[in-house]
């Protein structure tokens, strides 16, 4: 098992490289990894789900509202059947809350019925049309106007954070190489793709892009023009974990042009979120919140329910998805360069991500790859940081294994000593301490620091801090036991 984070890169030629160590690169690591397959699989900054993947509303979709007879729409609907198994297998955080898309004037309660009927020709046949009386004896809390509502009880909400690290850590125990800190510059096309990267060059037979935001520029490194990436911002306020008793559902608004809207929804860890926001942007990196952004959602969260915005904020954060000038996934082989290209995958691609990566391998079988006999993976099982099940300083049976799981350091979200040792230990640590915190949940509370930080850096530090090289021991402990 290996992770790499300095040094040059092996002097061996891989059967795949692939770019990007996203929640769909990681997905198309680890269902490559169940062949006997030489894989890279590469990542520009410290740690893998490091960009779109970690910054998103988490929702588990069923794909109702996907334009039919696309790819994105069959892909989200498969990949909702696999992650569903895969999230219960690897003990994913999931609430299966459903959703209401909320209509607040007749325009939108007239535009129920077309929605209903577009949820039916993608295979979903579950939705129902509310009206005023029953979305508010579901939702009391919700503000005053709405005249009804689109059922859809099969939307969910998940983990984001550990879904990524989970198909890491399955990829790397089955003998991926994840190199992190290693961007690429160019790449020559030849019988082995020689990919000149920050720490230097790497020899792979075949190229999956799977580089989110950059997904353009890396397509650009072999010659290809079809799609180019706009980045757009979605700014979301975060509520303490006090708000939870307002909502009890994904709260949709009716879908635009733009996206799905400004929606309030809850999280797997007890908060709830408000957003996101869609504005085009030319910067990649502009991953900031504004005062105007944070003025929009203010407005129409008042809307939505008032009582939410008397709540205490525990953060706000934006993510950038990667938006292109077409509707759909821009997902192409190009078997004369033994390269696959995975670009325009928005915020449905968390859902969509293990379909994805079965339709990649697909692929790359067309483009020459022998990928030989399929090998069963040996199953992970993720330490829980979801409020739904026990966490571990809930659970006498751990605390009495290791009092490291009776010791809480990060008092707002219940972390333990335990489980941050774990995480620096585990097989795909962290870099940073925002990676620490999408593993543990510390520093993420309502005083973001203030009273844990040093603890949590002190033991952050002792186990050698960011950048360290690191080849993966084996297994933690509560990843053993959970």
């Amino acid at each position: 098992m290996t992770v790499t984070t300095t040094g040059d890169l092996p002097d061996e030629v891989y059967d795949v490289a692939i770019v990007g160590a996203g929640v769909v690169g990681t997905a198309i690591a680890r269902e490559l990894a169940g062949h006997r397959l030489r894989i890279a699989l590469l990542e520009a900054s410290d740690d893998v789900g490091n960009g779109t993947s970690k910054a998103n509303t988490a929702i588990l979709h069923t794909g109702f509202d996907a334009t039919p007879d696309t790819l994105e729409a069959r892909l989200v609907r498969d990949g909702y059947r696999r992650l569903n198994a895969y999230a219960a297998e690897a003990g994913i955080p999931v609430e299966p809350l459903g959703a209401l898309l909320v209509a607040w004037d007749t325009d939108q309660l007239a535009a129920l019925p077309a929605l209903a009927d577009k949820a039916a020709r993608n295979g979903y046949h579950e939705t129902r049309i509310l009206d005023a009386d029953a979305v508010y004896a579901r939702e009391p809390h919700l503000g005053p106007g709405a005249l009804g509502a689109l059922d859809v009880p099969g939307e969910s909400i998940i983990c984001p954070w550990t879904t990524t690290l989970a198909y890491a850590t399955q990829a790397v125990r089955a003998g991926v190489h994840l190199h992190l800190h290693c961007t690429v510059r160019a790449v020559t096309p030849g019988e082995h793709h020689q990919v000149d990267t920050t720490r230097g060059v790497l020899r792979a037979r075949h190229l999956v892009n799977a580089a989110g935001l950059y997904a353009d520029e890396i397509d650009r490194l072999l010659g290809h023009t079809e799609f180019s990436v706009t980045p757009r911002r979605g700014q979301l306020i975060v509520f303490d974990t006090f708000a939870r008793g307002l909502v009890n559902h994904i709260l949709l608004p009716v879908p635009t042009k733009l996206g799905k809207g400004v929606l309030v929804t809850p999280t797997v860890y007890g908060n709830v979120m408000l957003g996101p926001t869609a504005e085009d942007l030319d910067d990649k990196r502009a991953t900031g919140s504004s005062a105007d952004g944070l003025t929009f959602l203010r407005e129409k969260g008042a809307r939505i329910m008032p009582e939410l915005l008397d709540e205490e904020v525990t953060a706000v954060y934006a993510g950038l998805r990667a938006a292109t000038e077409h509707s759909d996934y821009q997902i192409r082989a190009h078997p004369a360069q033994r390269y696959v290209s995975v670009g325009g995958i928005r915020s449905t691609g968390l859902t969509a991500s293990l379909a994805l990566a079965a339709h990649v391998a697909e692929l790359l079988t067309g483009c020459g790859l022998d990928p030989g006999p399929a090998r069963k993976l040996e199953p992970v099982r993720m330490p829980n940081i979801g409020e739904a099940f026990p966490r571990p300083y809930q659970r006498a049976d751990l605390i009495a294994a290791d009092p490291a799981y009776g010791t809480v350091v990060c008092h707002c979200e219940r972390v333990t000593r335990g489980e941050i040792r774990d995480a620096l230990t585990s097989t795909v640590p962290p870099g940073s301490l925002g990676g620490l915190q999408r593993r543990t949940r510390a520093l993420g509370g309502r005083c973001q620091g203030f009273s844990c930080g040093a603890a949590v850096r002190a033991q952050f530090d002792g186990h050698g801090g960011p950048g360290a090289p690191h080849r993966a021991p084996g297994m933690a402990p509560t990843e053993a036991r959970r």
